[in-house]
């Protein structure tokens, strides 16, 4: 099944979708992509069918935004706190991932057309080798592209992407290269996973739960948030719409001013902007090297 669809839509739904987009449209959303194993028990079909159909919607999904006019997705893929389930769907979760992550590899002409910025957020250390090596080929391949934004929440969650980021912090103070009073909210927010991004205009989760899933849990304070009470691999570009409806609806009512974040820039404290900078290189060195380990073997 293809990342990049063209469109999906009839006539009817694409009509609403342009009316849609004459109100004010997200720029950046967020997906807790919950039910993929009730689906499965529902329709009495095998756990890893049900992430199958689950992954086919987030392709829909994908062109939907697109045709609205959102650049950046943030997707919830895999929680850490997945892999405590029982090894058979775990390890069936990996194989699945691999397949999509080639898939992905695969459709790079479609992804450097549209100008498509895939990156992968988690904790990479967590991830067997395989697949670290097709996230560093993706992430390399697509790291100049600035038309759209794709992020992968795989191996995450808020609680570890934050003690990741304390932990850098405390070591910059132990190195000195930073100092106690250099630690504030900017500083915080430039050494999480996501210092590329803006914070997110909307979260959408499915499957009628009300939770956050320990997601995106630093970056969603001035989030606006939408439960839908559908199942992911049943989610509809009604729902879709109705969630951005509600968006619309609350920004108005609210007055919503989007703090301006596109640049999380510390400037005005030199030590702290050079310790990011340096901790921004390491993780792209990483990465690179991930790359020349995969494209050499």
């Amino acid at each position: 099944m293809s990342w990049i669809k063209k469109h999906t839509l009839n006539w009817f739904q694409f009509l609403a979708l342009k009316i849609m987009r004459t109100g004010h449209v997200p720029k950046h959303v967020a997906f807790i992509m919950d039910g993929n194993r009730r689906y499965a028990n529902k329709k009495h079909v095998a756990k890893v069918e049900g992430h199958t159909k689950g992954f086919n919607m987030l392709a829909d999904t994908l062109s939907w935004c697109t045709d609205l006019g959102i650049t950046e997705m943030t997707v919830y893929a895999f929680s850490i706190e997945n892999f405590k389930r029982n090894k058979e769907e775990v390890d069936a979760l990996m194989e699945l991932a691999k397949q999509k992550f080639e898939r992905l590899l695969e459709e790079k002409d479609k992804l450097m057309e549209r100008g498509i910025c895939v990156r992968i957020i988690g904790n990479l250390s967590l991830i067997p080798e395989d697949i670290c090596k097709l996230i560093a080929k993706i992430m390399t391949i697509t790291k100049d592209n600035n038309k759209a934004f794709l992020n992968i929440a795989f191996a995450y969650t808020s609680r570890d992407e934050i003690t990741c980021a304390i932990k850098d912090i405390v070591k910059g103070v132990k190195h000195n290269e930073i100092v106690p009073e250099d630690i504030n909210e900017d500083l915080i927010s430039n050494c999480l996973y996501t210092y590329n991004s803006p914070d997110p205009d909307l979260l959408i989760r499915t499957s009628g739960e009300v939770r956050l899933s320990d997601f995106l849990m630093w970056q969603i304070s001035d989030t606006c948030v939408y439960f839908a009470n559908v199942l992911w691999p049943e989610f509809t570009i009604w729902d879709f719409l109705s969630a951005i409806f509600y968006y619309q609806r609350c920004y108005s009512d609210l007055q919503r001013v989007a703090r301006i974040q596109n640049s999380k820039s510390i400037t005005h404290n030199y030590r702290a902007f050079t310790y990011v900078n340096k901790l921004h290189h390491e993780r792209q060195v990483m990465i690179k090297n991930m790359y020349l380990s995969a494209v050499q073997s």
